[in-house]
C-alpha cells in the first residue's frame, strides 16, 4: 500500500493509461479522483475501482476549461481532505501533420489539452500542495515525442517537449526550493485507444515516424507501474527526471 493515506488525480483516466494508472493506485491505498471528458467511461472506470474496493471519485470535464479545473481540484480536496499527486495524463495526438500541413485550430487544439491544461491543473494543484506538510507530487505524462523529433507531427512534438520544459521548471523552484517534486514519463508505443484517433495522417509526417524503426508496443499496466513508482515514497530523491518507458524504441 504505497499510496495509503494520499488523494491523485488523475486526468484521461477512463481509458488506457489513465484507467491503468488511477486502478493501480487505488489498489496502493491512494484515494483516486478520476478526470476525464467521457462521462461513461469515467463511470466504468469508477465502477471497476469500487468493485475491486478502492476509494474513488468520478468526475467528467474538460482540462482545457478552467471551471472545470477548478472545480476538480476543489472536490478533491472536499472530498478528500488533500492533493497529494497530480497525474497529467489526458493527451491527444495530431495526424503528424507537420508545420506545413497543421492548422491554427488543431495546433490551440493540441498545445491546449497537451501543455496548457497541465499547466492550468498543475498551477492549481500547487496552490493546495504547499499549504500541505508533506507538499505534493507531480507527474506528467509525455512521450518519446518530448525528446525526439519524428515520434508524432508539430503540435504533438512541440507539445510534449514543452511539458517536460514545466516538468523540470516545477521540479527547480517547487521541488529544489519546496517540497513539490514533478517528474515526467515519456512512454513510447503502449496499446491504448489513442490510436483510433489517427484518421487522416501526414504522408511526409508518417514517412518521418516509419524512419525510427517500430516502436516496440506495451500495455498501459507498464505505464501504470512507472508512475506507482514517481508517485511513491520510492522515488523520494528523484525531482525534475524524464522517465523513458518505450521497450527500448529509442535505444537504438
Amino acid at each position: 500500500m504505497k499510496l495509503s493515506g494520499k488523494t491523485a488525480i488523475v486526468t484521461g483516466a477512463g481509458s488506457g493509461m489513465g484507467r491503468a494508472i488511477a486502478k493501480l493506485f487505488a489498489e496502493e491505498g491512494a484515494r483516486v479522483v478520476a478526470f476525464d471528458l467521457n462521462e461513461d467511461a469515467v463511470q466504468a472506470g469508477v465502477d471497476e475501482i469500487k468493485a475491486a474496493g478502492g476509494e474513488v471519485l468520478g468526475i467528467a470535464g474538460n482540462v482545457t476549461n478552467q471551471t472545470d479545473i477548478d472545480n476538480l481540484v476543489d472536490a478533491a480536496k472536499d472530498t478528500f481532505g488533500s492533493v497529494d499527486i497530480l497525474v497529467n495524463n489526458a493527451g491527444i495526438m495530431d495526424n503528424f501533420l507537420t508545420v506545413g500541413e497543421v492548422t491554427d485550430e488543431l495546433w490551440d487544439k493540441v498545445l491546449g489539452v497537451n501543455l496548457t491544461g497541465p499547466m492550468k491543473l498543475s498551477r492549481a494543484a500547487i496552490q493546495v500542495m504547499e499549504k500541505q506538510d508533506r507538499g505534493g507530487v507531480i507527474i506528467n505524462n509525455a512521450s518519446v515525442g518530448g525528446l525526439f523529433g519524428t515520434r508524432g507531427g508539430a503540435a504533438y512534438v512541440a507539445s510534449k517537449h514543452a511539458l517536460i520544459g514545466l516538468t523540470k521548471n516545477i521540479a527547480a523552484t517547487y521541488g529544489t526550493l519546496g517540497k513539490i517534486r514533478a517528474n515526467a514519463i515519456a512512454p513510447g508505443g503502449v496499446n491504448t485507444n489513442i490510436g483510433s484517433t489517427i484518421t487522416a495522417p501526414s504522408e511526409l509526417g508518417m514517412r518521418a515516424i516509419q524512419g525510427a524503426g517500430e516502436a516496440p508496443m506495451g500495455e498501459p499496466e507498464q505505464i501504470a507501474n512507472v508512475a506507482l513508482f514517481l508517485a511513491s515514497d520510492d522515488s523520494s530523491f528523484v525531482n525534475g527526471d524524464v522517465l523513458k518507458a518505450d521497450g527500448g524504441w529509442t535505444a537504438r
